[in-house]
């Protein structure tokens, strides 16, 4: 019966050992998965030197290990800022980053979990680099010129959260809107260059008709000149003749009683003869 209970204790102590050893091999160790770092902290101190990826030993009970996700991280940061020209300009910039896995630890020590990294470090260099890009340029420019924007809000971007052991690798602007009061000047604006260009239309149209006036003034006084100069020349009496037929003809005019076809001047531009038309109807 004695024995039995000896054996019985002896039974259970190994059942605590075992356990103890169990539970002391999985507090021994940490494994960090790809796409990670660790941060060991020995009785609530952070050690230098981030754990990345693989099997590591730590002291058991009295150390933890934080995880720390080192992929690629999206968030949406709204930003506000004041332009060259002293307009209200709005924009949402899609922040592409990641923790740069050698600066882990600290990280750890000086902005803690990847939220605060957000809210404490990228919200509000997001803005700051905003402004800076921003107040380089107007708001017409910052939305005619939208790649020099977006350019400089980067590069001030990437330099502000270098130091802090944040990657960079992508922006995006999502939205970007100015006040209302700037949209009411740019449709005034386009209306008044609407209407300055139909004023240029206008003027160049009018300018052009004058110029087809003086034209035809031009070839009428040419054509008449010709015209006397053949008036003067020989046959010209033909010519009178043929134009005063032609003018009766367009006129719907009737036949003189008396025709004039002729003279005794040699000079004279009358035609040959008088002719009197009733000896017809006679």
């Amino acid at each position: 019966m004695k024995n039995q209970q000896i054996g019985n204790w002896q039974s259970l102590l190994a059942g605590i050992l075992t356990s103890l050893l169990i539970i002391l091999s999985i507090n021994s160790f940490v494994i960090v998965n790809p796409g990670e770092a660790g941060v060991l902290s020995i009785l609530g101190k952070a050690r230098d030197g981030a754990l990345l990826e693989g099997f590591h030993v730590k002291p058991p009970f009295i150390s933890t290990v934080d995880i720390y996700d080192v992929t690629v991280q999206k968030y949406e940061i709204p930003a506000q800022s004041s332009t060259k020209d002293l307009q209200e300009l709005t924009a949402k910039f899609a922040i592409n980053f990641r923790i740069d896995p050698t600066q882990a630890v600290e990280i750890r020590r000086k902005q803690g979990t990847l939220q605060n990294i957000v809210t404490k470090i990228i919200a509000p260099q997001t803005q700051e680099s905003f402004k800076i890009a921003a107040a380089r340029r107007t708001v017409e420019e910052s939305i005619t010129r939208r790649s020099e924007l977006k350019e400089d809000f980067d590069s001030a971007l990437g330099e502000r959260l270098d130091k802090y052991g944040i990657i960079v690798l992508d922006t995006s602007v999502i939205d970007l809107t100015f006040s209302p009061e700037f949209a009411r000047a740019v449709e005034e604006k386009q209306i008044a260059e609407q209407r300055a260009q139909r004023a240029v239309y206008v003027a160049q149209e009018a300018e052009q008709e004058a110029q087809a006036e003086v034209n035809r003034a031009k070839g009428k006084a040419e054509a008449q000149r010709l015209l006397a100069e053949t008036l003067k020349a020989q046959g010209g009496e033909l010519v009178l003749q043929k134009e005063a037929i032609e003018a009766w003809k367009m006129g719907g005019a009737q036949m003189p009683r008396v025709l004039v076809m002729g003279g005794s001047d040699k000079n004279s531009n009358s035609v040959p003869f008088i002719f009197n038309t009733g000896n017809l109807q006679n």
